[in-house]
C-alpha cells in the first residue's frame, strides 16, 4: 500500500489498531511521529569478542551456538530461562526472566547473536537479559553486535519491537521525508541531509554518529515549531478583526486611582501594553507571565474596565472551579466599586439567562462553554493558565461571540517559563513578563529540613501559629499512601498522624481533588475566615488560592517535585504583609537532591528557577504535566543557547525569502499538519 508521512501509524504494515492504540500513549499517532520517536540513548554493543575472553563488567557482544536451553522454575516462584552457548573458545551461561517462550523460538544447534553485560549468576558467569537474535544468512542485525538505540517505552510496546519497525519503514518506504532546508542553509550551518540524519540516529554506526543525528532532527523541530508561530501570527493579523477601543488617559486613571494600592512598575508597563493592544483593529494575542502573586489578575482588570467602558463585555475563563472563584472575588472588589456587574458561571449552577447579556464580565470554568452559556457582545476574552486549555476550546469560547468580529484575548500563565522556551514556543504571541513583587510583598524565606530537625521543624511552626495568629500549610505529594513508595508522606495518613499525635491543641483539615466541589470550598473558606488553623493537602491548592493570613507553606518529600512546582506551591503564602516561609521536608541524604532544593533557598525568581529546573532535569516535565505534540528532544535543546540562535536565524531566512513558505513546498507541508504544540489560536 502506499504510505505517506501523514499516514496513521495503524496502517503500517504489522502494525494495525491494536498496536496503534498503545503508540498513542507515546505520542505516535502517524508514521511521521514514529521516524520521530527518536532514542533517548544507545547500548554500545558493537565490540565482538570470544567467549573465552569474557569477564565481569563487560558490555560486548558474543555470537556462538546453543548447546541447550531450558525454563526453569524456582521454589520461589521465579521462572528463570537459561541456556548455555558455546564458540571455539568455550561456553557461557546466558540467563533471561519471565520470558517462557523462549526455548519455543532458540532451540538447540541455532547460531546465535547476544549483546549485554557480563557478570554472575550464583557462583556461575554468566551474561544475563541480553538483547538476543538468530543469525540467519542474509539478515541485518538489529539488537546485536552493533550500537542498538534504546527508545521510551510503554505497555506492549518494547524498544525491540520499534526497532523492527522503524527499521521495516525505512527500507521499504524510503521517500517519506523530504528536505526542505536549502542546500546553502544546510551548509552554512553543516547540517546532514533530514533523510540521513533520520536513518542515523535510530541506525547509527557510532554513538557519537548517533547523537550528532538527532543534533539536526532537534533544530528541526526548533525551526519548525518558529516558522510555526510566525504562520500563525501572519494569519491573525491578516484575517482576524477586532473592535479598537477608544480609551481616553481618564479611563485609566480611573482604574488605577481607585485601587487600593500601587502598581509595580511591570504592571504599569503591561497594562500600556494591554492597553495599547486594545486599540488596534488586530485582535490583542497577548501572553501575560508572571509569578504567583504578581499582579496579573490587576492587569487583566484594568482590560476589562477598558473593555465594559467601550460598551463590550468580558469573559475570564480558569481551569478549576477554585481559581475560577479566586478570581471572581479578586475582579468584583476591584470592579464593583467602580459600577460594573460580575458574575461567576460553574458547572452545575442555575444561570439567569436574560442576565447574562447585561452582565460587564463573566468568570467561569469549562461552564462557560455550555450552550446554556450566552454572550451578546463580547470583546475581551481573558484565559488562566492557557496551556490547561486546548486549541478546540479556546476557539469554541471565542466563537460564541456573535459577531464578525474577534475578541481581543489575553492569556495568563503563573507557570514559570524560561525565557527561551517562552519566545520558541509563543512566538506567535505578544509577551509581557511580570517579574516584580507587589509593592510592600516580602520574599518568603525558604529553608530545606533534614529529616533529624523535623521534630524542631514541627515545634517552630506551632509557635509561628500561635504567635503571630498566622495559619500553615502542610501539602503531601500523594492522596494516600503507596506500597511502593511508603517512604513518602501521604495526605491522608500524614494528617490522622498530624492531628492526633503533633497538633492535637490546633485546628486541622484535610483537602485532596477526590473530594467534592462543594465540600473543597467549605473547607477553602473556613480556611480563610481563620477556622482552620492548619490545612493539610495535596498539590492541588497549587493555584487559585489566595490566604493572606497563611505564612507558612511546609512541603513534604520536595524531592519529589520540579523546582518549578514549589516556587508555585510557595506563592501560596506570602500573600499578606507578615514575614512569610517555606519549609522544604526531605528524607533524601544524596548531595544533588539537596543541592537542588537549596537553591529554592536563594532564587526567587520564576523564570530564573525554570532555567535551573530545564538543566538539572533535562527533557523532563518542566510544568507538572508534558506540553502536548513538543518532542522531547526539544526540551533537551532549549538549555542550548547556539542551537536557538541558530534555529532563530535560519527560521528568520526562511520567513525572509518567502513569508507565505509556498516556494519552499515540503516546509508548506509540515506547517500545514504541524502539532508541535497546540498554541494555535484556532
Amino acid at each position: 500500500m502506499t504510505l505517506a508521512a501523514t499516514s496513521p501509524v495503524q496502517y503500517v504494515p504489522r502494525i494495525g489498531p491494536s498496536f496503534a492504540k498503545k503508540l498513542e500513549h507515546l505520542g505516535i499517532l502517524t508514521v511521521r511521529d514514529l521516524l520521530y520517536h527518536t532514542p533517548f540513548r544507545y547500548n554500545d554493543f558493537s565490540h565482538t569478542t570470544s567467549i573465552a575472553r569474557l569477564h565481569p563488567g563487560m558490555m560486548v557482544s558474543v555470537n556462538g551456538e546453543v548447546k541447550q536451553i531450558k525454563n526453569i522454575f524456582t521454589k520461589t516462584g521465579r521462572k528463570i530461562q537459561e541456556a548455555v552457548v558455546t564458540d571455539d573458545t568455550g561456553s557461557i551461561t546466558v540467563i533471561w526472566f519471565n520470558q517462557l517462550f523462549l526455548p519455543k523460538i532458540i532451540h538447540a544447534g541455532d547460531q546465535i547473536a547476544l549483546s549485554g553485560s557480563v557478570g554472575f549468576f550464583g557462583n556461575k558467569l554468566a551474561i544475563e537479559s541480553p538483547e538476543y537474535e538468530l543469525i540467519v544468512a542474509d539478515k541485518i542485525h538489529l539488537h546485536t553486535g552493533r550500537v542498538v538505540p534504546i527508545y521510551s517505552e510503554t505497555a506492549g510496546i518494547s524498544s525491540k519491537w520499534l526497532r523492527s519497525r522503524i527499521y521495516f519503514l525505512l527500507t521499504e518506504y524510503p521517500n517519506l521525508i523530504h528536505e526542505y532546508l536549502p542546500d546553502n542553509i544546510r551548509n552554512i550551518y553543516k547540517l546532514p541531509k533530514l533523510e540521513d540524519a533520520i536513518q542515523t540516529v535510530h541506525f547509527p554506526k557510532t554513538v557519537q554518529e548517533g547523537e550528532a543525528s538527532e543534533k539536526r532532527l532537534t533544530f528541526d523541530e526548533l525551526v519548525l515549531m518558529q516558522c510555526t508561530s510566525f504562520e500563525q501570527k501572519r494569519i491573525w493579523e491578516e484575517t482576524k478583526r477586532a473592535s479598537a477601543f477608544t480609551i481616553p488617559e481618564s479611563i485609566q486613571n480611573t482604574f488605577i486611582q481607585a485601587l487600593p494600592f500601587a502598581l509595580t512598575n511591570d504592571q504599569h508597563r503591561a497594562i500600556q501594553d494591554v492597553t495599547n493592544d486594545l486599540k488596534k483593529t488586530i485582535p490583542m494575542n497577548r501572553l501575560l507571565e508572571g509569578d504567583v502573586g504578581s499582579g496579573k489578575t490587576v492587569v487583566a482588570g484594568a482590560a476589562m474596565f477598558t473593555t465594559a467602558k467601550n460598551g463590550y463585555q468580558s469573559i475570564l475563563m480558569a481551569p478549576t472551579q477554585i481559581l475560577a472563584e479566586q478570581h471572581y472575588q479578586t475582579i468584583s472588589s476591584l470592579l464593583t466599586p467602580l459600577g460594573l456587574t460580575v458574575e461567576l458561571i460553574l458547572g452545575g449552577t442555575k444561570q439567569d439567562l436574560t442576565k447574562q447579556n447585561k452582565t460587564d464580565i463573566m468568570i467561569g470554568t469549562h461552564a462557560l462553554l455550555q450552550n446554556t452559556v450566552l454572550f451578546s457582545h463580547v470583546g475581551l476574552i481573558v484565559i488562566d493558565e492557557q496551556q490547561r486549555f486546548g486549541v478546540y476550546q479556546r476557539a469554541l469560547l471565542r466563537s460564541k461571540a456573535p459577531s464578525d468580529l474577534t475578541p481581543h484575548l489575553l492569556t495568563m500563565t503563573a507557570t514559570p517559563i524560561p525565557r527561551t522556551l517562552a519566545l520558541t514556543m509563543y512566538g506567535n504571541l505578544s509577551l509581557s513578563i511580570l517579574k516584580e513583587m507587589p509593592i510592600g510583598r516580602l520574599p518568603i524565606k525558604t529553608w530545606v529540613v533534614p529529616k533529624e530537625k523535623r521534630d524542631a521543624a514541627y515545634e517552630w511552626i506551632r509557635k509561628e501559629i500561635t504567635a503571630q495568629n498566622a495559619q500553615a500549610f502542610i501539602v503531601c505529594p500523594f492522596i494516600e499512601e503507596s506500597e511502593s513508595m511508603t517512604s513518602v508522606k501521604a495526605a491522608t495518613k500524614e494528617f490522622e498522624h498530624l492531628k492526633k499525635q503533633v497538633y492535637q491543641d490546633l485546628t486541622l483539615e484535610l483537602l485532596h481533588g477526590r473530594m467534592k466541589q462543594a465540600e473543597k470550598t467549605k473547607l477553602l473558606n473556613d480556611f480563610r475566615s481563620g477556622k482552620t488553623n492548619i490545612l493539610v493537602s495535596t498539590p492541588v491548592v497549587e493555584v487559585g488560592i489566595d490566604i493572606p493570613n497563611a505564612t507558612v507553606m511546609m512541603i513534604e518529600g520536595a524531592e519529589r517535585f520540579g523546582l518549578s512546582q514549589l516556587h508555585q506551591l510557595r506563592g501560596r503564602v506570602g500573600r499578606g504583609d507578615k514575614q512569610s516561609y517555606c519549609l522544604l521536608f526531605t528524607e533524601s541524604m544524596e548531595s544533588t537532591t539537596i543541592d537542588r532544593l537549596k537553591i529554592l533557598e536563594t532564587v526567587h525568581n520564576g523564570p530564573e528557577l525554570a532555567e535551573h529546573d530545564m538543566r538539572i532535569r533535562g527533557q523532563g516535565d518542566l510544568f507538572g504535566n508534558r506540553q502536548h505534540g513538543i518532542p522531547e528532544m526539544v526540551f533537551s535543546a532549549l538549555g542550548d543557547d547556539r542551537i536557538i540562535q541558530n534555529s532563530k536565524e535560519v527560521a528568520q531566512k526562511l520567513i525572509t525569502s518567502d513569508p507565505t513558505f509556498i516556494s519552499f513546498p515540503h516546509l508548506r507541508e509540515r506547517l500545514n499538519e504541524s502539532k508541535i504544540q497546540d498554541i494555535a489560536q484556532d
